[in-house]
């Protein structure tokens, strides 16, 4: 199975993704989670296949999600993520002198 989806990003939360079908676009997202979502803007398309991988995502929770409900929401890290890949360099300039 093949998807062309179109993945948002938030304009209220750094890091939240909208993974949406491009057929359907953003019609099938309920209105509740728009509201928390803020301006889509649209970042790339995508061709998903369940042998893809993705960065962050699990390819077969996406595909679940957008054949069930017509949407995936990815969350942004927690913030100790952030920390754990952070180049050592600015782990260092931390460091007291």
């Amino acid at each position: 199975m093949k998807h062309i989806c179109s993945i948002y990003h938030s304009s209220k939360k750094n890091g939240m993704y909208l993974y949406v079908l491009k057929s359907d676009a953003l019609e099938r997202v309920p209105e509740a989670l728009m509201a928390a979502f803020g301006k889509a803007k649209h970042a790339f398309d995508l061709v998903l296949t369940p042998e893809r991988k993705l960065a962050r995502e699990d390819i077969a929770i996406v595909l679940e999600n957008l054949e069930k409900q017509g949407y995936h929401l990815q969350m942004p890290p927690a913030e100790d993520e952030y920390i754990e890949h952070l180049p050592e360099e600015l782990l260092r300039r931390n460091d007291p002198v």
